[in-house]
């Protein structure tokens, strides 16, 4: 655990507020260089795009977070005025990649689902890099491991968290299993076999994911009856994904490949120009 990573006269550099940013830029650079040099297309849309889900994933966070906490809130009214601290991921999921794709389709009028697949990997691994965060910050912590395993972390006196017991390293898990996540993704979705495949095996992968490590979590976060707030959410995302999944199979509309291009449309959904074409460099 370390909250404060070094400090630059009197100015403190905070190791979650560090990784955060970090895991934002990772994320828009890994994006933009795949949509660039592998897939040909315009990298300015996606960092738009990207923007734009970054600010509305920031706000959904907070916003879920003050619905969890609304007996606290309600309590406390001044924690409304606490923007540094309290986001729920899956909040900030959902309005981050719901507004990008009212923007991409409305607004710039190029199909939203290729360019999803696209930049979803990017956020499994910003989400790998925000959880080393929460192990600086140490939030986010897990239950009390067995006395002695040689996989439990101690945290020093003056931690929020539990001291002087090993904890399970829920935050370590967190951040090495978005990792594995980002890289499948990363792979598939050069092999993926509709638009959208991509972004329903992140919605199942990442809420199984999300259910397991729930259940080694210790930190007051919100439940409804014995799970969760996260596992109760993580049970819609994964029927979701699976769903979605189906009714994309079927439709079988075309994913993006390696040069900016489409696999060609069956013959029934041709005719339509604008839902096909992604803006090109």
């Amino acid at each position: 655990m370390k909250p404060i990573l070094f400090t630059i006269g009197s100015l403190n550099i905070y190791g979650y507020g560090m990784m955060i940013a970090l895991a934002v830029v990772a994320a828009v650079a890994v994006t933009m260089i795949r949509a660039k040099y592998v897939y040909k297309t315009d990298p300015d849309l996606i960092f738009n795009a990207g923007i734009i889900g970054i600010i509305a994933g920031l706000i959904g966070a907070k916003l879920t977070y003050w619905i969890v906490e609304i007996k606290a809130v309600i309590a406390n009214p001044k924690m409304l005025l606490d923007l540094g601290g309290g986001f729920v991921v899956y909040g900030g999921i959902i309005l981050g990649v719901l507004v990008p794709v009212l923007y991409l389709k409305y607004i710039k009028k190029v199909r939203a689902l290729p360019l999803l697949d696209l930049a979803i990997p990017g956020i499994s691994l910003g989400q790998a890099i925000g959880r080393v965060g929460c192990l600086l910050s140490g939030c986010c912590y897990g239950a009390a491991a067995p006395e002695g395993a040689w996989y439990a972390i101690h945290f020093p006196a003056g931690a929020e968290c539990p001291v002087g017991v090993g904890l399970y390293p829920t935050q370590i898990m967190s951040s090495v299993g978005n990792l594995l996540l980002f890289v499948f993704l990363v792979i598939y979705t050069r092999r993926e076999r509709f638009a959208g495949e991509v972004v329903t095996f992140y919605m199942m992968l990442y809420a199984i994911g999300r259910f397991i490590v729930e259940i080694f979590r210790n930190d007051p976060r919100g439940n409804v009856g014995a799970l969760s707030t996260s596992q109760f959410i993580s049970i819609f995302m994964l029927a979701g994904g699976i769903v979605l999944w189906i009714i994309l199979k079927k439709k079988n509309y075309p994913p993006l490949r390696p040069e900016g291009r489409f696999e060609p449309e069956p013959k029934e959904k041709r005719g339509r120009k604008e839902e096909t074409e992604v803006v090109q460099k």
